[in-house]
């Protein structure tokens, strides 16, 4: 039983010195955090002008903060200074990775030193003016309308929304390949007024792109519908036409052919004879 006990109390002590070792630990890291570094955006696009902020939870106004692009010091900046950092991305290499560390400005051996994670952009293509094309099937329904938008430059995936003047008539549709993204409807009738046009925006803010505005073509609705009707009637005149070539051409030669048969001299077979009786005589 006494080795019970001593064991128990073994375990006791154990958990409370766990206890006190984890307490220790959560006030070192209280109070020296290791600092965040961000931005207002991620994504970025060439010869765009961006900010990195490093912040720490620590408030003091001795903390230096140190900038640093992979193991390439950038600069320092105090407390009283500011603790942004401006840049402008250029080229690729201006992306990243960047780190930023946090130092306490009056003693050395002040045990807040910490480095930030690694932080990166991503450079993306904005996205092009987009292209609307409308095509209309006429159903019994009524109109089958589908239009489709695509932008022809522009970092994928790109998300397309389609509007009727300035509401929106579908949801965000995102295309992670260069296709055409289009959407279906029916109206039963058109008042001729209504107006379509559609939106291209990946993940760069503030740079959405809209097409110009398209009626709803009638060569593809009810336009189809009537030239269907007078199919009958112009391959019926297109008959005509080539009936009356073939008359045109050997009418004229048939005149021309009676009238120099008309004004050749008539031929009496009968003077020769005569002439001949005359002699005999």
């Amino acid at each position: 039983m006494m080795w019970k006990k001593s064991f128990l109390v073994f375990l006791f002590s154990l958990s409370i010195q766990n206890a006190v070792l984890d307490d220790d630990r959560t006030k070192k890291t209280d109070e020296c955090p290791s600092p965040r570094l961000s931005s207002q955006t991620t994504v970025v696009t060439k010869g765009q002008n961006v900010s990195l902020i490093c912040s720490i939870k620590k408030k003091s106004q001795t903390i230096m903060y140190y900038f640093y692009q992979g193991d390439k010091y950038l600069r320092t900046k105090d407390n009283g200074e500011s603790n942004i950092f401006n840049l402008r991305i250029s080229e690729a290499r201006d992306l990243g990775p960047y780190k930023c560390k946090v130092q306490d400005s009056i003693s050395s051996v002040y045990r807040c030193s910490k480095y930030s994670p690694d932080f990166n952009f991503t450079l993306l293509d904005p996205v092009a003016t987009p292209v609307l094309n409308i095509s209309v099937i006429q159903t019994e329904a009524g109109l089958y309308i589908t239009p489709r938008c695509i932008s022809p430059n522009g970092s994928l995936p790109i998300n397309y929304t389609f509007f009727e003047k300035n509401a929106a008539i579908s949801p965000a549709i995102s295309k992670d390949v260069r296709q055409p993204a289009e959407f279906n409807f029916t109206k039963k009738s058109t008042q001729g007024d209504e107006e379509y046009r559609c939106e291209a925006k990946n993940r760069l803010l503030n740079n959405a792109k809209y097409s110009q505005y398209s009626p709803i073509p009638l060569t593809d609705g009810d336009g189809c519908a009537l030239c269907l009707q007078l199919l009958p009637v112009g391959l019926l005149l297109v008959l005509k036409v080539i009936a009356l070539i073939p008359a045109c051409w050997i009418l004229p030669k048939y005149k021309a052919r009676k009238a120099m048969r008309d004004n050749v001299p008539e031929d009496y077979g009968h003077t020769p004879m005569e002439v001949g009786e005359y002699e005999i005589f």
